[in-house]
């Protein structure tokens, strides 16, 4: 069974949140979609998928080869990442690299294997790719300094949520929430739909970083 978005009643929940965060920073790209993506698209959960995590592994490969020494360390994030998790059916990856790079120097390579650059102000520091290029996407992959603060709170959420179940639930029910508020053909409700949810991932994160996640961290 899948969860559509139909309205814009959350907006309030996130008021008071700072949108200057890696995620908030990642949705901010995610809001630049063009138009026709955005109509064509829905915001749609799916139960999850056993596989997701043997497309994560097929596609880390692919980027290896393509990438390199670039690379350091790939990673699959995202809610796709979290065993029993619902979600959106995109395979999230998070790329470490040693230093900030221009930005040919990942999107040239990541073109051949079918990546599309999404531009965005903060590129310099966390650049987005997505394939294929027209919605639905099936891989979103993020470019972040290895060992930066952007790769220990992804880490350290996703490693949070793999260890606490209840929480993992809570985030799910929130996304259903959510979904059945906002609707998809709208720019402004796509994004208060991943604001609203970047609410919940900060204070888990918060919690997370305290408790001294994540667990396994260069």
């Amino acid at each position: 069974m899948t969860t559509h978005c139909t309205g814009r009643g959350l907006l309030k929940l996130v008021s008071e949140f700072v949108a200057s965060t890696v995620f908030a920073r990642r949705i901010r790209s995610l809001g630049k979609l063009t138009e026709d993506a955005i109509l064509k698209s829905e915001l749609e959960i799916v139960p999850y998928d056993p596989r997701w995590p043997s497309a994560f592994e097929a596609e880390a490969v692919r980027l290896r080869n393509t990438l390199g020494a670039l690379a350091l360390r790939i990673d699959h994030n995202g809610s796709t990442s979290i065993p029993g998790l619902a979600a959106k059916a995109i395979v999230d990856i998070q790329i470490s690299v040693a230093l900030p790079q221009p930005i040919a120097a990942y999107s040239a390579p990541l073109q051949a294997i079918g990546y599309v650059h999404l531009p965005d102000p903060d590129d310099s520091f966390c650049p987005f790719f997505h394939r294929p290029s027209q919605w639905p996407h099936t891989h979103h992959v993020h470019v972040v300094k290895m060992g930066g603060a952007e790769e220990r709170r992804t880490l350290a959420f996703r490693d949070y949520l793999r260890e606490h179940g209840e929480v993992a639930r809570e985030y799910e029910q929130l996304k259903r929430d959510l979904a059945r508020e906002f609707a998809p053909s709208d720019r402004e409700s796509r994004e208060a739909y991943a604001r609203a949810k970047t609410a919940f991932i900060e204070r888990i994160v918060a919690i997370a970083l305290r408790g001294g996640y994540p667990r396994e961290f260069p």
